[in-house]
């Protein structure tokens, strides 16, 4: 016990002086300090590389004076007052910023000029991404990536994603999804990045619909021979696309398949009575007339019956009169749909009543 140093002995710890305090120690003292006091920091958003570098500095520093630490918060209002503007460091930045405000196009084009990958969480863009854009992804790569890209993505879109592929393929899929728990998390990143690249290399298209709606949009408003014989040579050429088109497609005749029951009496209401009685007495073939009753049975039945008076008052409608009037018919159909009154049945399935 005669041998023990006595305390005055001991050196302090050393104190950091505020004047040799490097910028990024300062950084990590205001970080720690505001996240003491509960500020949700976006920290994530920052480049790789400064966010290892503001860990590291955190875990190397042990404690600060009270005066050291006013000073800091001091120095770093005083920054923050006289800063007027910043900009984003580099080109990726600048793509980041103004990301939805440039053209797509533009922006690939950019990124690939520049050879700049897009900063932040790749499966956060992912994610973002419509169906449409995954599902050729999905078909295309192995069972293993798909079930990653499965995992990461939302129970609602996954679910989607999964009903649009085969039978076979979505199962093998949705084992493989069990087989993903030991995955790293380095691992998940490179996927992710690699995936993104993917898409950002698929080229945007200067159409603001695919060619299946775009087709389908136009023989929408043809006359149903021209409608017909385009659909025959497009048998001939390209089955699938042709199938694609027919779904695509919606016509007079389809009312009753894709139309809902209790979105009839919308449909009547929007329409000129004339135009209506012109469409009926013009529905005398077998599917035409289908849709006539259709229309008929799900209005109110003084409605219907005063109607049907009118139709047979009408008589025999010339062919273009008829065509015209059921155009307007989808037109209605159309509008009603652009403007979120009603949705169209996918055809394959009818509503239950």
């Amino acid at each position: 016990m005669g041998n023990l140093t006595p305390l005055a002995q001991f050196s302090p710890t050393p104190q950091a002086a505020p004047g040799l305090l490097t910028r990024k120690q300062k950084a990590a003292i205001i970080v720690r300090l505001l996240l003491q006091h509960g500020t949700d920091l976006p920290l994530k958003e920052l480049p790789d590389d400064m966010q290892v570098d503001l860990t590291m500095m955190i875990g190397s520093m042990r404690h600060i004076d009270r005066d050291t630490l006013g000073n800091v918060i001091d120095e770093f209002i005083v920054e923050l007052e006289e800063l007027g503007l910043t900009f984003p460091k580099g080109l990726a930045g600048a793509l980041a910023q103004l990301d939805g405000k440039i053209s797509p196009h533009t922006a690939a084009r950019l990124r690939k000029e520049a050879g700049v990958r897009q900063s932040g969480d790749p499966w956060e863009r992912v994610r973002a991404l419509d169906i449409k854009k995954l599902l050729p992804v999905f078909e295309s790569e192995s069972t293993e990536i798909a079930a990653v890209m499965l995992s990461k993505l939302d129970t609602g879109k996954a679910a989607k994603l999964l009903s649009m592929l085969p039978g076979p393929k979505a199962r093998r899929i949705t084992y493989a999804v069990s087989l993903t728990s030991s995955i790293t998390a380095e691992s998940l990143d490179r996927i992710g990045i690699s995936l993104a690249a993917q898409l950002d290399a698929v080229a945007d298209s200067v159409f603001d619909k695919d060619p299946v709606e775009r087709v389908g949009a136009i023989l929408n408003f043809s006359t149903a021979a021209t409608r017909d014989d385009v659909l025959t040579g497009l048998d001939e050429t390209d089955s699938d696309f042709a199938e694609r088109v027919r779904k695509a497609i919606f016509t007079y005749t389809n009312i009753p398949q894709r139309i809902a029951p209790r979105d009839i009496p919308k449909i009547v209401r929007g329409l000129d009575p004339a135009v209506l009685v012109t469409a009926l007495a013009a529905s005398t073939d077998p599917e035409a007339a289908k849709t006539a009753e259709y229309i008929l049975s799900n209005m109110s039945a003084r409605l219907a019956d005063s109607i049907r008076e009118e139709v047979k008052d009408r008589g025999k409608v010339k062919a273009k009169d008829g065509e015209e009037a059921m155009s307007d018919v989808v037109s209605e159909v159309r509008a009603l749909e652009t403007a979120g009154e009603l949705l169209l049945l996918s055809g394959d399935e009818e509503e239950d009543a």
